[in-house]
C-alpha cells in the first residue's frame, strides 16, 4: 500500500498544522506493507522529514491560495492516480480538497469549519470544501468538539474518527527552573516573571486584542512585575495588536517575539508563570496542552474544544469579558493551591497525548478503509 501525504497548505511548518504534519510524519509506524510519499512544494522537500527518510514529490506551483484550490480541483486526482497512490491523506482539508476522488481520500480537519466559514463568507469556496469532505472517504478530526461542528454542517458522523493530537514529550515536559531574573531562549533573553501566549495572529477570534485588554486591567490593578510574552509570525491581525498594545498603560511590559523557533517552546513555556489562552473557537488548543506538560498552569478560554482537551485541568473565562479575564489572570498568578493542582493534573492528563498513538491510529484507520 502507498500512501500520498499532501503537505500544501501547511505554511512550511509555520503554523500548526505544519507542526502537526512534521510531528505526525516523524512518528509514522514503519510496516512492511505500507509506503509514505510527502508531495507538496519543492522547498518543503526537507521541511516534514528530517527524522524519517521519506520520499517527497515536487509539484510545481505558485505558492498562492487560488493556485493551490485550483489545482486540487483540477489535477490532485491525476496526480494521485500517476504517482500510484492508494489512498491520500489531505492536512489542510479544510482550505483545499478535491471536489471528487479517484484514489480514496482521507481529510484531515482541525478548523471549527462553521466559524471560519462565518468569517470568510465565501460561499463558493464553502461549498466546494463542503462536496469535497462529503466524498473524502473519511474525515479525521483531533477532537469531538470538531466532530460535532462537521455533523452541524450536515456531514455523515458514521465517517468521522477522532483522533487525537499528540505532543512532543521530549520538547515539552517540566524543565530544570533557574533562579536567574532572566530567561535565554535564543535568539531572545525574557525578564521574568512573565506570561505566555503562543498562536498565530491570524484571526480576531484569537482575541489577542482582549488579552492586552485583560493583561492592562490587570497590572493596573495588581501593579504585578509580569510581562506577557505573545509569539507567533505576521498575519492579518498583527497591525491591529501593534495598536493596541500602543494604547495599553503596560505597554512596555507587552513583549511580541514574532515567529519563536519550535525547539525552544519547552524552555520558553517552563520558565513562564502561565500559559493564556483566549482563543475562541479552537479545535486542538495544541499549545495548551504542550503548556500543561511543561508544568505550568493554564487559564483559557471556555470556548471550542478547550475544555474537552484540557480535561477541565485549567481556569476558564470568557474573552469578551474584559473583568472576567483580568481576574482569571489574576487568580492563575496568585492562587497557590489552584496553580499547584492545575500543575500536577495537567502533567498527569496530558500523558496520554502521545504522537506514536496518533500515527499508528491514523494510518490503521487508512487501512481499515480501503
Amino acid at each position: 500500500m502507498k500512501i500520498g501525504i499532501d503537505t500544501f497548505g501547511c505554511k512550511h511548518g509555520r503554523s500548526g498544522l505544519g507542526s502537526y504534519l512534521y510531528s505526525l510524519c516523524s512518528h509514522l509506524p514503519e510496516h512492511l506493507e505500507v509506503d509514505y510519499e510527502l508531495f507538496g512544494a519543492g522547498v518543503d522537500r526537507y521541511t516534514y522529514s528530517s527524522e524519517k527518510d521519506i520520499p517527497f514529490k515536487t509539484v510545481p506551483l505558485m505558492d498562492n491560495k487560488a493556485s493551490l484550490r485550483l489545482w486540487h480541483v483540477m489535477c490532485a486526482n491525476r496526480f494521485a492516480l500517476k504517482q500510484k497512490y492508494d489512498a491520500v491523506l489531505y492536512i489542510s482539508a479544510a482550505h483545499m480538497i478535491p471536489h471528487s476522488f479517484s484514489v480514496p481520500g482521507i481529510a484531515m480537519v482541525n478548523d471549527c469549519l462553521s466559524a471560519a466559514f462565518m468569517a470568510k463568507k465565501n460561499f463558493i469556496h464553502q461549498k466546494h470544501i463542503l462536496q469535497g469532505l462529503k466524498n473524502a472517504l473519511k474525515i479525521i478530526t483531533p477532537s469531538q468538539f470538531v466532530c460535532n461542528d462537521l455533523k452541524n454542517l450536515g456531514l455523515d458522523t458514521s465517517k468521522i474518527e477522532v483522533i487525537h493530537t499528540g505532543i512532543n514529550h521530549s520538547h515539552f515536559y517540566p524543565h530544570p527552573i533557574s533562579e536567574s531574573d532572566t530567561v535565554n531562549v535564543k535568539p531572545f533573553a525574557i525578564k521574568r516573571p512573565y506570561l505566555i501566549y503562543a498562536t498565530r495572529m491570524n484571526s480576531p477570534h484569537k482575541k489577542h486584542v482582549e488579552l492586552i485588554r485583560a493583561f492592562t486591567a490587570f497590572k493596573e490593578k495588581t501593579h504585578f512585575p509580569h510581562r506577557l510574552v505573545i509569539t507567533g509570525g505576521d498575519d492579518i491581525c498583527t497591525s491591529a495588536i501593534q495598536e493596541e498594545i500602543k494604547k495599553s498603560s503596560a505597554m512596555s511590559d507587552i513583549f511580541m517575539t514574532g515567529f519563536f523557533p519550535p525547539e525552544g517552546f519547552g524552555d520558553l513555556y517552563s520558565a513562564s508563570d502561565a500559559c493564556i489562552f483566549p482563543s475562541v473557537n479552537e479545535g486542538v488548543g495544541l499549545p495548551v496542552l504542550e503548556a500543561m506538560a511543561t508544568g505550568i498552569p493554564v487559564a483559557c478560554a471556555d470556548s471550542g474544544a478547550l475544555r474537552e482537551i484540557t480535561g477541565g485541568n485549567a481556569v476558564f473565562f470568557d474573552p469578551d469579558n474584559i473583568d472576567n479575564f483580568a481576574d482569571s489572570i489574576e487568580r492563575i498568578v496568585t492562587e497557590r493551591e489552584t496553580r499547584e493542582k492545575l500543575i500536577a493534573c495537567g502533567i498527569e492528563w496530558t500523558r496520554q497525548f502521545q504522537w506514536a498513538k496518533t500515527a499508528e491510529r491514523t494510518v490503521q484507520i487508512i487501512k481499515d478503509s480501503l
